[in-house]
């Protein structure tokens, strides 16, 4: 099942009788529409995101440079979705509510990627809370080097200079996990519920992934069999179904995993398929891939190719089952390092 990479320090293997910091990493937004060309560029500048050319020593200049090209069409998106992006504020509710789950001797923090709170203000407040070992947990379910893999890394290489005594484990993948799995049905049953009883059962389901550089795949990034995992996962959990993967987010000159979701779109309507439920698989929370891509975008280019209905299945967001998965997983890992 999950690989657990575990990087113990100081007290050495994590103790029940010791408050545990759960730090949920997630990317992170802009917090409003001047955010946006700042946040793109720290996005742009991780290697681990992205290798622009030229290298290392280039990274950053040319990150400056594609940040204020992309801006302001990214602003256009954001403003539409409310002026900002609103993972933080579903990260920061999640948190709550898996301290509320957990009881007293877990404290959540939550810790983005390319804005605030970043890794270092995260660490001095741990350090600050008196928690002496944590867990790690990435908000994405399935492992990408470049999503789960950069978090993990920011945070580990902060908590080598400012924290080295704290012991942790880190939960790199849980794209298989049970609960979560269930949670995820409960959501696309919710979306089926949209479309009238008797013709429910012949709605298809179009799953949806961020995509993905096909390089990084074929060098033996894992993200796509853990996605088609997942897909199995709910599969096994549902009545039988059509069905089909699509990919969203897409740009730059590479070639991406596919097939994209307008392809698909086209070939359910050329099938005289007028109605589709959409369901997220990448995605924890709401933020511009669902609010923007999804519901505006692609709900648009849905119609354009005859979709006369096309419903996105509800977000895991703060979801009490979904709150419940994650508290199941952190349990069970910190058992698994006492």
């Amino acid at each position: 099942m999950q690989r657990t990479l575990v990087s113990l320090s100081g007290s050495g293997s994590l103790r029940a009788d010791r408050t545990t910091g759960l730090v949920l990493l997630n990317m992170g937004g802009p917090e409003s529409l001047e955010d946006v060309e700042p946040y793109l560029c720290k996005l742009f500048s991780d290697r681990h995101l992205i290798k622009l050319p030229g290298g290392p020593l280039l990274q950053k200049p040319l990150a400056r440079l594609l940040a204020r090209r992309r801006a302001p069409q990214s602003r256009d998106h954001y403003r539409q979705i409310g002026g900002k992006s609103p993972l933080r504020d579903w990260s920061e509710r999640q948190a709550a509510a898996l301290e509320r789950q957990l009881g007293d001797r877990w404290r959540s923090y939550v810790l983005m990627r390319y804005s605030a709170p970043r890794a270092q203000e995260v660490l001095w407040q741990m350090r600050n809370d008196g928690i002496e070992q944590a867990l790690v947990l990435p908000l994405y379910p399935q492992y990408a080097g470049a999503t789960s893999g950069s978090s993990i890394a920011d945070f580990q290489q902060a908590a080598a200079a400012l924290y080295p005594d704290l012991a942790y484990a880190v939960i790199p993948e849980w794209y298989d996990w049970p609960a979560y799995l269930d949670a995820l049905v409960a959501r696309i049953n919710e979306g089926l519920e949209c479309f009238p009883a008797e013709r429910r059962d012949k709605v298809p389901l179009l799953f949806s992934a961020h995509a993905m550089p096909q390089k990084v795949i074929d060098r033996g990034d894992p993200y796509l069999s853990q996605i088609l995992a997942t897909v199995r996962g709910l599969l096994q959990r549902m009545p039988e179904r059509e069905w089909q993967l699509g990919f969203q987010s897409r740009s730059g000159p590479v070639r991406w995993t596919g097939p994209a979701l307008t392809t698909l779109l086209g070939k359910l309507a050329i099938a005289r398929q007028t109605e589709v439920l959409l369901v997220p698989l990448s995605f924890v929370s709401d933020h511009v891939e669902t609010l923007y891509e999804i519901d505006i975008e692609l709900q648009a280019a849905a119609c354009q190719r005859g979709i006369k209905r096309m419903v996105r299945s509800p977000s895991l967001n703060d979801h009490g089952d979904f709150i419940c998965a994650l508290a199941q997983l952190a349990r069970h890992h910190l058992a698994l390092h006492c």
